[in-house]
């Protein structure tokens, strides 16, 4: 669901800040596949890469992060608190995507934004995050949700938790809305949703030390599309589903910068 780039640019803050205090920092970088839907709302499925890369400080464990997450860093950090910049990179909805209907084009998005997460306790978090779309979709989207999580130390973590979709009109329009021009040439309904929540979901996420060099991790995720965009002509059609389900597993190896 992410990508390599976005997540180096995350961590290259926490990187730099141990290598000022002279800390070791171990580096975690996870490599995989995933099966996710083609693009917001649809019923078929594409292969894509799945990457993960996280850090952390000398003997500390590697922070908690639901393979949902974006992709973030933390500018406070009071320990049970972080709140930071975050980023993800939506792909693009191509027309080939819905069987080559005259649908508009969804260009790739670069979504930038904040994060914040609560530590309640070791085995409970809350995480929000806000995004605005820097071209392509241009709209406003974001999340709230928690965490339940076991783990042992980084020999094994699993997590599992809700969340509660949102975004605006703008967003909702770039994937759910059918202009009166594309109602004309494809035989949909034309539909100009509006802001709101557009989707519940259930996320989980796993991750194994076979040893302290090498491991695996995965993840799997289902959403529910609700509201305006579950009554959109799009979602509605042969080519679409409310259901949205992604899934991917993939190896990581870990190694020591510094002393």
């Amino acid at each position: 669901m992410r990508y390599f780039l976005i997540a180096a640019a995350a961590v290259m803050p926490a990187l730099s800040a141990a290598h000022a205090n002279g800390e070791p920092t171990r580096v975690r970088v996870g490599l995989g596949a995933q099966v996710q839907p083609a693009f917001v709302g649809s019923d078929s499925f594409e292969v894509a890469p799945l990457l993960d890369l996280d850090t952390a400080r000398g003997t500390n464990e590697f922070r908690f992060k639901a393979p949902d997450y974006s992709f973030g860093f933390p500018i406070i950090d009071t320990g049970a608190f972080q709140f930071g910049p975050a980023l993800n990179l939506a792909p693009a909805r191509k027309h080939s995507d819905v069987d080559g209907l005259a649908l508009h084009r969804v260009k790739t998005t670069i979504e930038a934004g904040g994060y914040a997460n609560f530590e309640l306790s070791k085995s409970f978090y809350l995480h929000a995050e806000l995004l605005k779309g820097l071209g392509g979709h241009d709209g406003v989207l974001g999340d709230v949700g928690a965490d339940y999580v076991w783990r042992n130390g980084d020999k094994y973590v699993f997590s599992i938790g809700p969340r509660l979709l949102f975004s605006d009109g703008r967003y909702q329009r770039a994937y759910f809305g059918v202009t009166p021009a594309e109602s004309l040439a494809t035989g949909l309904a034309a539909y100009r949703p509006g802001g709101g929540i557009h989707g519940l979901a259930v996320a989980s996420g796993l991750s194994y030390q076979f040893n302290p060099t090498w491991g695996m991790f995965g993840y799997a995720r289902y959403e529910r599309l609700v509201g305006d965009a579950a009554d959109s002509p799009i979602v509605r059609s042969n080519f679409g589903s409310r259901d949205q389900v992604s899934a991917g597993v993939g190896v990581n190896y870990s190694f020591t910068i510094g002393n």
